[in-house]
């Protein structure tokens, strides 16, 4: 499972990634807030998959 999670994780870095790049270009509030938004969403995310998955998701 170790290589799943690694794979996810990386897969959650280069999504913060793309979004710190578009918040970067955002041309009103609104949109920047959306991408926000979205890293603090995908950042929750990869933390919980950084503490291990939950039980209720191992196979």
């Amino acid at each position: 499972m170790t290589g799943v999670r690694e794979l996810l994780i990386q897969g959650s870095e280069k999504v913060i990634g793309h979004y710190r790049l578009l918040l970067a270009r955002a041309k009103t509030e609104k949109e920047a807030e959306l991408y926000r938004s979205r890293i603090e969403r995908e950042q929750r995310l990869l933390d919980e998959l950084r503490d291990g998955f939950p039980d209720r998701f191992a196979a």
